[in-house]
């Protein structure tokens, strides 16, 4: 069956129109001829007949097995143009016009977090990604996402596979590079008991791991797992939110910084550990609102800390449920918000009945993005300024950072 690709998919699969309707081609580009036989609506190892300009040759020696990219086949000036459309098309399905002032891209080697799987087999352990729509896992020996830090600990995964996964389960493993090495946060395993904490323990000194916790306990903190947020140093609890790369962090907080340069007061909205919170505070006051407690005491410890910051204080509430309303909103000169896939519909609404005139919006989800904007234009707000922050190298995951300006 011979085929020609139309476009990308939000998970960057390419799309084609066949005799049976739609089907989803796995690493084509658009205007690529292919060939191949459809399963369930799906081709996965296409014969590309007429190649794209774009296509280029994969460099990693793993990316036709593993799913943890999607994007090698195409040139970087593609994925950065892709990336930066699905972002304006996400808008202009909402009646927006708006461009995307330019693309900050993660380089090689870059990623200090990252999520594995380890898995028991036969002939001892598995420890890697996971392949294409698939639980098969696929091992990385060369990876050219992670931090080298990250990678040094691989043998440390199969050790904790092999000491408590259990026969049939999967374990998931969050690594995070932190000033004082790596930790790891690991979910799904076996329930503690002695032996297994001891030999945990072990492993975390025998792995010079800076902390291990299994299913959320902590087992080992050796050294403080220490994150820098502008001048403060924050240990954040076992696998909290950390953005994925130095670099992507410095391009958000730089546009955040710029964006809402004029504040004196300021509302960090979903502030998880500080990230923007106590990068702002060396210039203004902030209150800093996130869901989660135990995120919040790091962020205070780490302000308390801190010399030449002024002052950050802090509250614990569910900004779904209960979203700040507009006149605890008007106590600040401005607001950053920095909300999960989900967006923030109910806190926006709110924005929109309060006096706040500025704005910087960061999101992970273009489309529930896109959805936010409309709500916040349709009150008067303006789009000033749009970037796209790409961490997340040849993956279809999309992030951006805009200022919306009112008044």
């Amino acid at each position: 069956m011979l085929l020609t690709i139309e476009r990308l998919s939000l998970h960057a699969d390419a799309v084609a129109h066949g005799p049976e309707g739609t089907v989803h081609v796995a690493m084509a580009l658009p205007g690529e001829q292919i060939e191949g036989e459809a399963e369930g609506g799906r081709i996965a190892q296409p014969k590309i007949v007429t190649p794209s300009p774009e296509r280029v040759k994969a460099p990693c020696p793993h990316y036709r097995a593993c799913g943890g990219c999607v994007l090698q086949h195409a040139s970087d000036a593609f994925v950065a143009r892709w990336k930066a459309q699905v972002v304006e098309n996400a808008l202009s399905v909402r009646g927006i016009a708006a461009q995307v002032a330019r693309v900050e891209t993660s380089p090689l080697h870059a990623r200090r977090r990252a999520t594995l799987a380890g898995r028991r087999t036969k002939k001892g352990t598995l420890v890697g990604f996971h392949a294409r729509a698939s639980d098969t896992l696929v091992e990385v020996p060369e990876c050219l996402i992670l931090r080298p830090e990250l990678m040094e600990k691989i043998p440390a995964l199969h050790a904790a596979t092999a000491l408590g996964a259990s026969r049939k389960g999967e374990v998931s493993f969050a690594l995070t590079l932190s000033e004082a090495g790596v930790e790891m946060a690991a979910q799904g395993g076996k329930e503690m008991e002695p032996a297994l904490f001891e030999s945990l323990s072990g492993l975390a000194r025998d792995h010079d791991l800076a902390r291990l916790s299994w299913n959320g306990e902590t087992v080992a903190a050796r050294r403080p797992a220490l994150q820098n947020f502008g001048r403060a140093r924050v240990t954040p609890p076992p696998g909290a939110f950390l953005q994925a790369t130095e670099e992507g962090e410095a391009a958000l907080v730089g546009f955040v910084r710029a964006a809402l340069a004029g504040a004196d007061r300021i509302a960090d909205l979903f502030a998880g550990c500080g990230t923007f919170a106590l990068a702002l505070a060396d210039r203004a006051e902030v209150h800093a609102v996130e869901g989660e407690a135990a995120m919040l005491e790091a962020l205070d410890r780490g302000w308390r800390g801190a010399q030449g910051l002024k002052r950050v204080t802090h509250e614990a509430r569910d900004l779904f449920r209960r979203p700040l309303l507009p006149d605890e909103l008007d106590r600040y000169d401005a607001i950053v918000i920095d909300p999960p896939r989900a967006g923030a519909e109910a806190q926006v609404r709110e924005i929109c009945a309060s006096k706040t005139r500025e704005l910087a919006y960061v999101s992970c989800n273009p489309v529930t993005f896109a959805r936010d904007a409309q709500v916040l234009i349709e009150a008067g707000f303006a789009l000033a300024d749009l970037i796209v922050v790409d961490q997340f190298r040849w993956s279809s995951h999309i992030e951006l950072a805009a200022r919306f300006r009112r008044g």
